[in-house]
């Protein structure tokens, strides 16, 4: 369970993915948080040009490794909108990022899209815990999710 202390991090996420959205890309967004609280690095979704690698989760596991000590980035915190891809958790895990708190499962993401109509994506949706076992991962986030899942309606619709 997250604290409610953690909310306008998730909150910010949404905001990245509503730009995303606005911008003509998919509704993903994330932010990185230091082990003290400070936001560090945050990006949105930049698929839309056709580098399909450009999901800011990867985006930000580049980052960190650029930025951060290994201790800096095993205190640190990525908020995203949506759960890691299996491509952004292993980035994620192999940089020693911490723990990952989402909005939307990709659980959830899956059954949306199927309801939407929308073609699975090349890669299967697996749950971060099956790509990096020794990440620690909360989520997902009630009070968010719908608004979630409006984005992608939208997009898709």
């Amino acid at each position: 369970m997250i604290d409610p202390s953690e909310l306008p991090y998730l909150r910010r996420c949404v905001e990245l993915a509503t730009e995303a959205l606005e911008a003509g890309d998919e509704p993903f967004g994330s932010v990185l948080v230091s082990g003290d609280g400070a936001v560090l690095a945050e990006d949105h979704n930049r698929v839309a040009a056709g580098d399909r690698t450009r999901h800011p989760e990867f985006a930000l596991a580049r980052w960190s490794a650029e930025h951060m000590t290994p201790e800096e980035r095993a205190a640190a915190t990525v908020y995203t909108s949506g759960e890691h891809c299996p491509m952004c958790a292993a980035a994620h895990a192999w940089v020693g990022l911490g723990r990952i708190v989402y909005a939307a499962s990709s659980a959830q993401l899956a059954a949306w899209l199927a309801e939407l109509d929308v073609p699975p994506p090349p890669v299967r949706t697996l749950p971060v815990g099956d790509i990096a076992p020794g990440v620690v991962v909360e989520g997902p986030v009630p009070e968010l999710a719908d608004e979630v899942r409006e984005l992608h309606r939208r997009f898709h619709g």
